[in-house]
Order: structure tokens, then sequence, then C-alpha cells
């Protein structure tokens, strides 16, 4: 999945256009995630329609909550799934070939699953410092005092929204800048901007009322 200062980035470029709350647009865009931190799966946070596949079924939830994305935390949560499924179904491919990665020098290396996903974490570590500068993200939602959404969404239980919180000022604090392996500036930089320009298009595609 996209890390969640990524999903951050494309929210706010996304809002740039909406111009919804923004504080609350972005507790949305990370909220599918808290499934991981309080030891579920996140089959039902993700609407996965198969346990083994990892793209969002995003007509499953556009099917329950198409006529609730007025409301910012809904729209942010649908930006989070839309992410992750340009993340799965195209972006990630181009990176993954069974059992090796394809570096940024263009080398392919032969990697253990668990080793896959621990350089697509450093990278995330790493990339942090530059996204956090780069795309001017307002963090005051992770230091103030936490408040309820509110959201009709029950996939998820928005009273521990804490906790992600929590796990969020850790990330913050903890950015590093050391060497990328798969994943560089520019290349996080088009996959922004590709997510945002398809997030904004399915928007009208799927003649979602916004205000």
């Amino acid at each position: 999945m996209a890390s969640a200062i990524i999903h951050l980035c494309v929210a706010k470029k996304v809002n740039s256009v909406l111009k919804m709350d923004e504080k609350e647009l972005y507790l949305g865009s990370i909220a599918p995630d808290i499934s991981k931190q309080i030891g579920e799966t996140k089959e039902r946070s993700h609407f996965l329609a198969h346990k083994e596949e990892d793209v969002p079924d995003i007509y499953a939830f556009l099917n329950k909550y198409k006529e609730t994305l007025n409301k910012p935390f809904n729209m942010g949560y649908f930006i989070h799934l839309y992410t992750d499924k340009i993340w799965f179904a195209e972006f990630i491919k181009s990176k993954l070939y069974e059992n090796c990665v394809k570096l940024i020098d263009g080398s392919i290396v032969k990697v253990s699953e668990k080793e896959i996903m621990n350089i697509i974490y450093n990278d995330y570590t790493n990339l942090n410092v530059y996204l956090l500068d780069q795309y001017d993200l307002d963090l005051s939602l992770f230091y103030e005092d936490f408040v309820i959404p509110n959201t009709n969404i029950d996939e998820i239980p928005v009273e521990k929204l804490s906790i992600l919180i929590d796990k969020m000022s850790l990330i913050i604090m903890n950015g590093t800048e050391k060497k990328a392996y798969m994943f560089d500036a520019c290349t996080i930089d088009d996959f922004i901007d590709y997510c945002t320009n398809k997030i904004l298009r399915k928007i009208d595609e799927y003649k979602i009322k916004v205000h």
C-alpha cells in the first residue's frame, strides 16, 4: 500500500480542487489503515473482494457510501482506497517481478517477500522528509486533541482513530534522508500527480456530489 504520507499528499492535491474541510479529509485519507494498528486484517477496512488481493473494490465502497461523500472524512476514505487501487493494480506491478524487485538504477535483484517489504518501508521513511516539505502538509491534526469525525462509515472503529494519529506522530518524527532503493522523489511525485488527476476524473465520472 502507499505510505500514510503519500496518502496525505494525494488528499491535499485533490482537496486543492474540492475545497473541503482539510483536517477531516486528511483523517479520512489515512483512516483505513487503523486496521493494522488494532491487530485486524484489512479486508473489511479496505473493501477487499478477495483475501489474496490488495486492490480495493471501489464499486463496493461507492455502492454503500457514494451519497455521503460530501462528508470530508468519507471523501478522504475514498481517496485512500482509490490511491491504493492505483498503487497495487498499476504502479507496484512495474517494480515487482515474482521474487525480484527493480531498483532505481535499473538492476533487478532477487529478494524474499519480507525483504521486499523492508525495502519499500525503508524508502517510505527516507521519502517522508522530502514529502512533508515539498507538499507543505498541515500536520496540526496529529498534535491536537482528537475529535471523532462525522461519518457513517462502519468498516472501522472511528473511536480508535486516536491510535492511528499517535502512530502518525511517530512516523513524522522518525523521517530520515538516506539512499533510496525502489522509489525516488521524482517517481513518487509522478505517482501523486497521477492519482490526483485520476481521482478527480472519477469524482466527475461517478457524478459524486461534493458540496
